[in-house]
């Protein structure tokens, strides 16, 4: 027996670099031959049987991102201003709760934003 000289174990034969060579020759292979299968993550399709999970989320997102977080923001500014008026808060706080909800309501186009830079688009 002979050992490997990378990990030390005890395998017969002792050809583990070309056999590790030979298989990223083959996967790189077929990766260039079929580059649909390399880039199926990157279709925008859904996958079969998501419909109900995609409407309840979108249910959810709409909830969220309708009346609920324009009365939750209301509230949120309306407070952080009157505490800042009456000095009770410091500047600071107050801008993080205005950017807060910059952030909440600018959310989908924050998404997209990210979503054609990474795709490249």
């Amino acid at each position: 027996m002979r050992l490997c000289k990378s990990c030390r174990c005890s395998e017969p034969g002792g050809n583990f670099v070309r056999v590790d060579k030979q298989v990223l020759a083959a996967a790189a292979a077929a990766v260039v031959s079929f580059p649909t299968a390399a880039f199926a993550q990157a279709s925008d399709a859904d996958p079969a049987g998501s419909g109900p999970i995609i409407n309840a989320v979108s249910w959810l997102q709409g909830t969220l991102m309708g009346t609920v977080a324009t009365i939750a923001a209301v509230i949120a500014v309306a407070c952080v201003g009157f505490m800042m008026l009456t000095g009770r808060i410091n500047w600071r706080h107050g801008v993080v709760v205005i950017l807060g909800c910059f952030i909440l309501f600018g959310a989908a186009s924050i998404v997209g934003g990210i979503r054609t830079a990474a795709t490249g688009g």
